[in-house]
């Protein structure tokens, strides 16, 4: 689980295996694979290291960022 903001400043979890997309228009949208949308104050950087934080956490990706591997770090 991943612990984010609602735009009113309620926070909730949601749990990462059911994320699809994260965008930003320009607020940060995530839809969950059952089409369910949620639009949370964090911006779509920090929603991505949420995830990947939480996969490590569940050993579904090494420490190692799969981001950096592309290029794509801080």
């Amino acid at each position: 689980m991943i612990k984010l903001s609602r735009l009113n400043g309620q926070s909730f979890m949601l749990n990462a295996f059911y994320i699809e997309t994260v965008e930003s228009f320009p607020d940060t949208t995530i839809t969950l694979t059952n089409g369910k949308k949620y639009v949370v104050k964090e911006n779509e950087l920090e929603v991505v290291k949420s995830i990947q934080q939480f996969y490590q956490a569940v050993g579904m990706i090494k420490a190692h960022s799969m981001w950096e591997e592309n290029g794509e770090d801080e």
